[in-house]
């Protein structure tokens, strides 16, 4: 069905800045909308994000070019290109932005029409999102892979004014049966963990991705925190729970070295390798991304060598969704995982791209959210179309965060019989 009009608008995300939507009409009328996440710890090797600069709006984060480039630009292209081909329609803007990272149209503006567009073929054909996408799928066989929901339940770095060095601990319930009883143990945990906090003298705020954000004395402490509130919520540490982490080491990388302010020092990347592998030795870890900063390749390449079989070590602001990047991870044996972000390099046949490669290069994949998100949930379809088996969208708290949890609860729902939970993260149970 070709596309008869795309409008895009601007609005905001949760945390109050602006960002865009658009909207893909089709010629039988059928919709589709979508809008754009942004990032806080952003990698600099990200496709560009277009903002207006203008600082008697919303502080110079209006995304009004984004809106326009949209409204005119891409809108003249698009027009007639038919929405089931999506790699021409994605191909047809990245050829009109003209860049390599899409700074000329923004990867914002690009990415609102493409995944719009693939809303509205799946409204067309009448099929669920996650059924429609799953032709990008080759290794679909008609059962679908519920992620395993990795939440952030505990905020520091950048996200919390810095309460930790570490910007997110995470919650992995790998002894769940389902997405649905997974969700739950951890939305319990979350709750119990509050109170925990309470009881400690600590103030119950959130960051920005709404895990607690005590100020706490040392990087271990909410380790000790959340062990404690799986065993009072009855579950076994390490064997039904396990933890993950995402220190964002780019955001304290300065001048050669890693800032660790909660231990006092500054310290060199082998240093930074013996703090992490000393957690691991403590605490049922068994995923760590962004543990070294986004150029450190030597120190990922030498971590993986020794733990890569223990570990999931995950690569975000290394790779940023970006084929290329990944493809250098592979050749160097960099890390065993990479993190999926769709507005990191804005489209979504660029996005399967890169959880294709991975997988072929026996790779696990992780697809996140960001830390200014929205209500919309294509995050959610997208990852059980493509059967990736993780997904990390936050603490079970914020509407934004949970309206993508209670889509997968959904999901699992309506296919009952035709799914399996988790994927990918049985050799990395024992550090």
């Amino acid at each position: 069905m070709k596309i008869k009009s795309v409008q895009a608008q601007e609005i905001l995300d949760s945390r109050g800045n602006p960002t865009i939507e658009a909207v893909t009409v089709l010629e039988d009328g059928s919709k589709g909308w979508d809008a754009i996440p942004s990032g806080a710890s952003t990698g600099k090797y990200e496709a560009v994000e277009i903002r207006d600069g203008d600082k008697s709006r919303y502080n110079g984060l209006g995304v009004l070019k984004a809106v326009e480039n949209v409204n005119s630009k891409i809108s003249q292209a698009v027009i007639g290109l038919d929405a089931q081909d999506q790699n021409k329609l994605d191909q047809t803007m990245i050829e009109l932005d003209g860049t390599e990272n899409k700074a000329n149209l923004g990867a914002n503006a690009i990415l609102s029409v493409s995944l719009s567009a693939a809303r509205a073929e799946s409204a067309s054909e009448k099929k669920e999102l996650y059924e429609y996408l799953t032709k990008f799928n080759p290794d679909f066989n008609g059962t679908y892979i519920m992620p395993i929901p990795e939440m952030n339940v505990m905020n520091g770095g950048k996200h919390a004014n810095w309460a930790t060095d570490i910007q997110e601990y995470m919650l992995f319930p790998i002894g769940a049966k389902s997405v649905v009883e997974a969700i739950r143990m951890n939305a319990e945990v979350y709750q119990i963990l509050k109170g925990i906090i309470k009881e400690k003298g600590y103030a119950i705020t959130v960051g920005d991705e709404g895990g607690f954000a005590p100020k706490v004395s040392s990087n271990e402490e909410p380790f000790e925190l959340l062990s404690e509130a799986i065993q009072k919520a009855g579950y076994k540490l390490g064997g039904d729970i396990s933890f993950g982490i995402d220190p964002a080491a780019s955001e304290f990388f300065v001048d050669g070295k890693y800032n660790l302010t909660k231990e006092g020092k500054t310290v060199t990347s082998d240093d930074l390798s013996g703090f992490f592998q000393n957690l691991a030795s403590k605490y049922p870890i068994i995923s760590m991304e962004d543990i070294f900063a986004e150029d450190d390749w030597n120190a990922f390449g030498k971590f993986t060598a020794s733990f890569g079989d223990k570990l999931q070590i995950v690569g975000d602001d290394l790779y940023v969704t970006n084929v290329k990047r990944i493809q250098r991870g592979i050749d160097n044996k960099t890390t065993n995982s990479v993190l999926i972000k769709l507005n990191q390099i804005g489209t979504l046949t660029e996005t399967i791209d890169a959880v294709l490669l991975a997988r072929k290069n026996n790779m696990t994949s992780v697809v996140s959210h960001r830390s200014g998100e929205t209500e919309d949930t294509f995050i959610a379809d997208f990852t059980v179309a493509m059967g990736i088996g993780q997904m990390k969208t936050g603490a079970p708290a914020r509407s934004e965060r949970v309206a993508k949890y209670n889509r997968l609860m959904r999901i699992e729902r309506m296919l009952v019989g035709k799914t399996n939970y988790g994927t990918g993260l049985s050799s990395f149970r024992n550090f």
